[in-house]
Formats: C-alpha cells, structure tokens, sequence
C-alpha cells in the first residue's frame, strides 16, 4: 500500500462504524412503510436536501492522476486495467438521476458524466454464470450488488458531477453510481470491479446493512 493510501483503521474510523452498527441494531429511521418508485420520487424515509452532504470514514484517500488504476476481472471474457487516460478513453455518456443516502438525506436532478455501465459490460464481456458485482475502493471499503443491478440504463462510472471532477471527498476520480440503491453501493474512489458467481456482502453488510439497499422498500439494514 503507498503512503497516500489511507486504510478504513484508527479510532476515528471505529467510533463512526460503531455508532453506525448501533443505528442498524436499533433500527434508525425506519418508518415501516415502503413505496412505489413509479409513482414516488421520495423514497420512505428520506428528506431533501439542495447540498451534496459529505460522509465517510474519516479518511480521504488522494487518488492522483497517475496513481489512477481500474481493474475489472473475475468471470469475464476480457479483463482490464486502465489507467485515468484509458478510462477516458472509453466512450463516454452524461445522466441525470436522483441520489439516496441511507442517513435520509435524498438530492434530486444530479448531471452526472462517466461510462454506462452496460458500456464497460459490453466491453468485459461476463460469463454465463456470473450473478454479482463486487466494488472496491482504493480505501478498502467493498460493497456488492448483484449483476441485474448493475447492467442497468442509469448506473455508471462517474468522473463529473454538475460539469466538474468529482472532487476528493466524493470519491474522485472515479466513483460507482448506482441510483436506484442507497448511496453506499455506490463505492468512492472506485479501485476494482470484479465479477463472480458467488455473492460476497461488503463493509456495511456484514455490519447490520441490508444486502441488497432499496431506498423504496427501506431496505436499510437487514
């Protein structure tokens, strides 16, 4: 690990797990109802904010240009790894989608530039029998989703937000978006992306999250 890599350790990281893993056990902000997202934007729960509210564990990692590197591997026809000009390269699409953060804040209208996800399949090409993504990040932390989450219109690998770089606190360079799940499978500072045939929960969902995360059927812990 380079110096500029920041591990998820230390006791600024363990107090805000803690006092996550305790909102999980006791259930925070569950309101027991859940909605249809065809006819409500707002998912349960959630409250709008205009801002972009940052979170984390209480580490940053500075994810250079050069350091830059996104492998994409497990069953696949064609792995890769790509550095920040190489990612560039690849064909490169603008969306618009709402975000949902677990901790009830939701933000509306987000300009988002990046490549589609069903872009980089096309390219990587999944075996048969792949049914999970798993994303890691370059600070350690992993989330999972499955892979009919990810070969979806409106989840993409995002560098912009509102016409600029995603900022460091964000997740820049290179982050996940996946916006019909709440914002922590939604991996910063985008690292691996591997596709397997076995699931394998990530940082919050071994923590008391829930496995799959739908804003719209609450699915907050699990």
């Amino acid at each position: 690990m380079a110096d500029d890599d920041i591990p998820i350790t230390g006791a600024v990281r363990d107090k805000l797990i803690e006092r996550k893993q305790d909102w999980a056990r006791e259930g925070r902000l569950l309101t027991g109802t859940s909605a249809d997202p065809t006819r409500e934007r707002l998912p349960p729960g959630q409250r709008l904010v205009r801002d972009w509210p940052v979170l984390d564990l209480g580490a940053q990692p500075q994810v250079t240009e050069q350091k830059f590197r996104l492998d994409v591997d497990g069953a696949v026809e064609n792995r890769l790894s790509l550095n920040l000009s190489e990612f560039m390269a690849l064909p490169q699409t603008e969306s618009v989608s709402d975000m949902h953060c677990v901790t009830q804040w939701s933000r509306y209208d987000n300009h988002w530039k990046g490549v589609a996800a069903r872009d980089l399949l096309a390219v990587v090409q999944p075996k048969p029998e792949v049914k999970h993504v798993i994303f890691t990040a370059y600070d350690g932390y992993t989330t999972n989703i499955r892979l009919e989450q990810f070969d979806q219109p409106d989840v993409f690998l995002v560098h912009q937000w509102e016409g600029q770089p995603i900022s460091r606190e964000h997740g820049g360079p290179v982050r996940m978006l996946v916006p019909r799940l709440y914002l922590w499978k939604s991996a910063k500072w985008l690292r691996r992306i591997h596709f397997t045939i076995s699931d394998h929960p990530g940082f919050w969902e071994v923590r008391g999250y829930h496995n799959n995360g739908d804003p719209w059927l609450e699915e907050r812990y699990g």
